[in-house]
């Protein structure tokens, strides 16, 4: 099978892969693995698709899955798409009203849940179990047989995906088969290093860093090797364990897993020739830790949105090798342009391609705030280099303004990271009287060091701009994480307005 003949998301399960290769391994918390091949997953894709439509569920209904990782997750992902149904993963981390809020906004008209999430997911839809057997379970509904996915027009939606709900509700994008599977085919240049190769995969299904490259992955005929909670020396344990030659995670998953220096010291990590890692910032001093702890991996900072997808960047034309922390350069078909900015070569990036959505669901103002004539404004601060290559500054909204100046967290952070003692940095805002804010740190440092508030405060002074410095340095053990393993700044923002103390 060719992508040309793809009509559905769900049929991009490994052409042509042999029906016996692994096609997913799930990693439970304790270490034990449960394994399906590629024959077995189709054969259970067309099952559960076969059983939601003897359910009265038509075409572009929806059906909302509340559970962590598992192999049973990304079957039941593939077996909606595969009835011509609308897959709806959604944030198992988040409260009760706002669940309920996300499966009456997306029409839910059916939720699979796995055992722990059965009260959270309220009893005003349907619900099957995810993992049980027999009545009430996904498996129970289940219908062997065979069934062609159903051709789906290219504007019909996949999956809807909520956002992480920073600031609000979580806003519904509204993702389309003929957009991803033009996302997937862009991968094609990954094949020859992943084709029959283990992948590792950490992050939550319901975010788009794993659950988009789970996709790729399967397209690519690779095997997933998911992990069902990450965990940071799980992380290190399952590279070992099954040679993984790529792996995947957000930079604050690395930074924790870089932590585990005796899981690090005893597990052989030379199999791994590609650490791709995205979803936030990343420095120059982080990725020459990757590089120590992967000695044979190549290094990719890679970059995308909810709401166009996650191919805007990748090889130079010319043939140029990436930078560090570079995101690449842009694909022939995704147009870009930088906005508002001091100059052309940095500002706020709008993009177009054709995985961009088509609005936010049930959302018209914010809509409107965000596509305009066909751009998509994302929101983050972008800078261009001689060769065209882009990098990450920082969000615009992240952006904080002290004495008139404009300060960029992801800047700040970068530079204390370059600190010998810093692991990692999270810089936020508090607020001030005289120059409106203030920027200040949360620091975790390497392990066997100490390094003073002072020493780091004199350390971003020294070597960047005295405006940006962080009037304030706490060291802490660990930063908070959201539920997509992203740094949670709401928090440490309202912890810096507790402990912040104006010099006098």
């Amino acid at each position: 099978m060719t992508m040309a003949n793809i009509r559905n998301l769900a049929d991009i399960m490994g052409p042509g892969r042999p029906d016996d290769q692994p096609f997913l391994i799930e990693v439970a918390s304790d270490d034990t693995e449960t394994t399906i091949s590629y024959g077995e997953a189709r054969a259970k894709v067309r099952a559960i698709a076969r059983g939601l439509r003897s359910q009265g569920l038509e075409r572009g209904d929806t059906v909302a899955i509340l559970a962590e990782n598992s192999l049973q997750y990304v079957l039941a992902y593939l077996g909606i798409m595969w009835a011509g149904l609308v897959a709806v993963p959604i944030n198992h981390r988040l409260p009760a009203d706002t669940v309920a809020h996300l499966l009456k906004d997306c029409r839910a008209r059916l939720t699979l849940v796995d055992g722990e999430r059965r009260e959270l997911a309220g009893g005003a839809v349907p619900m099957l179990e995810l993992e049980g057997r027999g009545d009430g379970s996904l498996d129970g509904i289940c219908d062997p047989g065979d069934m062609d996915a159903v051709a789906m027009e290219d504007g019909e939606v996949a999956t809807i995906l909520y956002t992480s709900g920073s600031t609000g509700l979580p806003k519904g994008v509204e993702l389309r088969h003929g957009g991803y599977i033009w996302v997937v085919q862009h991968y094609e240049h990954l094949r020859e290093s992943m084709e029959g190769e283990r992948v590792l995969v950490a992050a939550p299904l319901f975010h788009m860093n794993a659950l988009a490259f789970s996709k790729v992955l399967m397209w690519l005929g690779g095997t997933n090797v998911l992990m069902r909670r990450f965990t940071p020396d799980g992380y290190i344990r399952a590279i070992g364990r099954h040679r993984c030659a790529a792996i995947t995670s957000v930079p604050t998953m690395l930074a924790l897993a870089l932590r585990e220096e005796e899981e690090l010291a005893r597990t052989d990590l030379n199999c791994v020739r590609q650490v791709i890692t995205g979803s936030s910032p990343s420095s120059e001093e982080f990725f020459t830790r990757i590089g120590s702890a992967f000695p044979n991996a190549a290094i990719y900072n890679s970059w995308g949105t909810t709401e166009a997808g996650p191919v805007c960047f990748g090889p130079h034309p010319d043939g140029l090798a990436r930078p560090d922390v570079a995101l690449g350069y842009p694909f022939a078909d995704v147009e870009v342009k930088l906005v508002d900015g001091p100059s052309p070569e940095e500002g706020v990036l709008h993009l177009r391609t054709p995985a961009l959505m088509t609005g936010y669901l049930n959302r018209p103002e914010e809509t409107a705030k965000r596509l305009k004539d066909g751009w998509y404004d994302t929101g983050d601060v972008m800078r261009r280099d001689a060769d065209g290559f882009f990098y990450f500054v920082g969000r615009a909204d992240d952006m904080l303004v002290c004495g008139g100046e404009n300060v960029y967290p992801g800047e700040v952070e970068k530079l204390l990271e370059r600190h010998r003692d810093v692991m990692q940095a999270a810089v936020v805002a508090v607020a001030d009287e005289i120059k409106h804010q203030l920027p200040v740190a949360f620091v975790v440092a390497r392990p066997g060091t100490r390094p003073s508030a002072d020493e780091l405060r004199q350390f971003a002074l020294d070597n960047g701009p005295a405006y940006a410095h962080p009037r304030a340095v706490w060291l802490v053990d660990e930063l908070p994480l959201a539920g997509t393993n992203k740094i949670d700044r709401k928090t440490l923002t309202e912890k810096a307005g507790a402990l912040f103390e104006p010099r006098r």
